[in-house]
């Protein structure tokens, strides 16, 4: 058995911050933001949390799959931005949807941490361990962030995304993670409990070059490992960090920037959170068709990254 994705939601604070608003605070301009980053905007938490983000958006995963939340039986919060450390973010949002059945944990792999629960949930279905899952990126990074630091600032937003993930017949297609602990000083967040706040401190050119070498490296680990080439491939939906980022892929990869779609512009880099609001923007939206070949990539702290291959 293989899981397939049946339901896709997302939630998104209703305060939004333009770049125009963050030159007031730091010295930036739009122009600047945009030019480095492509973000335009970003979504910011203003009484929303990670907890009520996350329920509200496997609500919608679990509407737009037609699947009572009765029905789930594992429900994985992938996050690193909790507002609560126990119970975990998947047991409070299991509480709020009423998923009496399911197994809940937290899983932190930063912005790597959705592909890797989807790989988790997977790896439950193949062993028959569950047939009904929901898998859940949710973060409220602005917590987090330093919004005196030019250089994490501009980046950063909120939000939640939840895919249902269903047992079904079908091709098995290959996962691929890494992690690199050697390397995690260059995006990092101290802890805060018992001590004065801390927030994301991150090295932007290591973690730009760490980016530009190994996601295409790792899709094109995933690719072999399918039997598959890039042209076979009908969106490969990637962590939403930095349009430059996205842009040196799709060139290392030699494919179309129209294949690697970009919503960073709206919502900034929600960590976890964006590689779901992504997929529920492209299956609400009307652009993906069932039988499309899709890769996953994610990458961020950690050092963590990985590809997966799976038929919509």
């Amino acid at each position: 058995m293989i899981g397939k994705i049946t339901g896709t939601g997302s939630c998104v604070p209703e305060r939004i911050v333009e770049n125009q608003e963050i030159a007031k605070w730091v010295e930036t301009s739009d122009a600047w933001i945009r030019e480095r980053t492509g973000v335009l905007r970003r979504h910011i938490a203003d009484g929303e949390t990670t907890v009520s983000m996350a329920a509200i958006a496997a609500k919608r995963a679990l509407n737009n799959a037609g699947v009572d939340a009765k029905e789930i039986d594992l429900l994985i919060v992938a996050t690193l931005s909790s507002n609560i450390i126990v119970p975990s973010t998947a047991c409070e949002v299991q509480k709020e949807i009423h998923a009496e059945r399911a197994v809940c944990f937290d899983l932190n792999a930063a912005c790597t941490g959705f592909l890797f629960a989807y790989n988790t949930v997977q790896a439950y279905i193949s062993a028959g361990m569950c047939e009904k899952a929901l898998v859940i990126g949710a973060e409220t990074l602005s917590d987090m962030t330093d919004w005196t630091d030019r250089s994490t600032c501009i980046l950063f937003g909120d939000g939640a995304g939840a895919v249902v993930v269903e047992a079904g017949e079908g091709d098995f297609y290959p996962m691929i993670m890494h992690s690199n602990g050697k390397k995690g000083h260059a995006l990092f967040c101290r802890s805060s409990l018992g001590k004065q706040r801390e927030y994301i401190q991150m090295d932007g050119q290591e973690v730009f070059k760490f980016a530009v070498r190994k996601v295409p490296e790792v899709i094109s680990e995933v690719l072999r490992s399918a039997q598959l080439t890039v042209n076979d491939i009908d969106f490969f939906v990637l962590h939403q960090a930095n349009q430059r980022i996205v842009q040196a892929v799709a060139k290392r990869l030699k494919t179309e920037i129209s294949r690697i779609p970009m919503n960073l512009m709206e919502y900034g880099n929600t960590s976890s959170a964006s590689i779901p609001l992504l997929l529920d923007e492209l299956h609400r939206g009307g652009r993906l068709k069932r039988g499309q070949i899709i890769v996953l990539a994610g990458f961020g702290g950690g050092l963590s990254w990985g590809a997966s291959v799976l038929k919509w």
